[in-house]
């Protein structure tokens, strides 16, 4: 199909779908453009999305996009203050889109409906109820960490990782979550370990597709392209101060490396409940002149702090992917990383340096070791760098991913 004939009629679900944002924003938003580059398309979004759209259609109108703004009424936003409740909004407002949904139906003879944002497996959506054909994700199966690092969380943590058990098995329970596996004629998942919790009468419906991709336009430049001094290390790692994110574990390999190279330095971007236990561990470990907690940053900030480090170290235990991990393989940077979950399968060993999940002590080894193994040869960074910026340019474009997604479609709708 030759790109801007349009063919399907698309309506999409995105929960989350914002211009310039990253996360679950930015892949409701980049799919909504790369479907729309051969299908036309409805949009069901939250209302208070609106403004920002708005704004981008101003300078780069979708004329084969249809947007409809949907939020739930006023009295429940008691359900959502900040993070807190936001999972009981998002389930209620899933239930508001189907009508939104069934009333477009009326109007418009859709070929497929498709669920891409929020990315999740333990939550259903209404959607897939209706009468036509219904793909779902990419998603993540939202997995509780590796039960041997529980002892190294706080109280909060380890209350998180319980609920979030709890919410897995709930989940299953849930006959609306099991309808929309059944009623999906395609699933994507992020790994194999989200493909592993769907039902065996269903494996046949799963593709593999990660949700991160990346705008090559941001990334112009190979900034790692020559050896910086090996007596100068920087090492980045992103995200928010959570538990389940391991900067705990982060923080302990970097103490292994400083001794080995004393002008090393640890930046950290973001903010979330754990920074006083981290800044308390930094400084515990005499780390307080090395390790930097920079807190959140704008996009042209955050991208200076990734050109100006040397490695992006990312010891989630969590599965999702992280934008983060594609951004500083664009850049030309190297990744360290767990062994687990959708990053194991963004990085392999030309571009980065896995460590497997197994004990604390051993991934606090592991890690620092990998650290070592990069500070020591800033050839290997730059061939390491060179290769990951390929690998993103050729798999994780947007526009790259876009021919996946079209292709996508075109075997749901062959096999409604």
């Amino acid at each position: 199909m030759a790109e801007g004939q349009v063919d399907l009629r698309v309506l999409i679900s995105a929960y989350g779908c914002e211009p310039g944002k990253g996360s679950e924003q930015a892949v409701g938003w980049n799919w909504v453009l790369q479907v729309s580059r051969w299908h036309e398309v409805w949009v069901i979004t939250r209302a208070n999305n609106q403004q920002l759209i708005e704004q981008a259609m101003e300078t780069n109108p979708l004329p084969n996009v249809h947007w409809v703004y949907y939020d739930l009424p006023c009295w429940a936003c008691f359900w959502k203050k900040g993070a807190r409740g936001l999972y009981a909004y998002y389930y209620l407002w899933q239930i508001g889109a189907y009508f939104a949904g069934r009333r477009l139906c009326q109007d418009v003879a859709f070929d497929l409906v498709h669920h891409v944002t929020f990315g999740n497996f333990y939550s259903p959506s209404f959607l897939s109820m209706l009468p036509v054909p219904f793909v779902w994700g990419p998603v993540g199966a939202g997995l509780p960490a590796p039960k041997a690092f529980w002892r190294e969380f706080s109280l909060r943590g380890r209350v998180n990782e319980g609920l979030r058990v709890v919410a897995v098995f709930l989940a299953r329970l849930d006959p609306f979550r099991a309808l929309t596996e059944d009623r999906a004629c395609m699933i994507l998942a992020v790994s194999s370990g989200t493909a592993k919790q769907f039902t065996s009468g269903n494996q046949h419906k799963i593709s593999m597709f990660s949700q991160v991709g990346f705008d090559p336009s941001e990334f112009d430049d190979l900034d790692n392209s020559r050896p910086r001094d090996s007596h100068s290390f920087t090492v980045l790692s992103v995200g928010r101060l959570v538990h389940w994110k391991g900067f705990a574990l982060a923080i302990k390999a970097f103490a292994i490396l400083h001794e080995a190279f004393p002008n090393s330095q640890h930046w950290i971007v973001g903010e979330g409940p754990e920074k006083a236990k981290l800044v308390e561990l930094a400084n515990s470990l005499g780390l307080s002149e090395c390790v930097h907690f920079i807190g959140n940053l704008s996009r042209v900030d955050y991208l200076a702090r990734v050109r100006a480090s040397d490695v992006l170290l990312y010891p989630s235990l969590h599965e999702p992917g992280a934008f983060v991990i594609i951004e500083s393989m664009a850049i030309g940077h190297p990744v360290v990383c767990m062994d687990l979950g959708e990053p194991a399968l963004l990085v392999n060993e030309e571009t980065g340096i896995k460590v497997p999940a197994i004990s604390p002590s051993q991934v606090v080894n592991g890690l620092a070791e990998a650290l070592a193994l990069l500070a020591r040869d800033p050839s290997l960074r730059v061939s390491m760098g060179i290769a990951a910026r390929q690998r993103v340019l050729e798999h994780f474009a947007w526009d790259k991913k876009g021919v996946s997604m079209v292709e996508f479609y075109e075997k749901a709708f062959a096999n409604k």
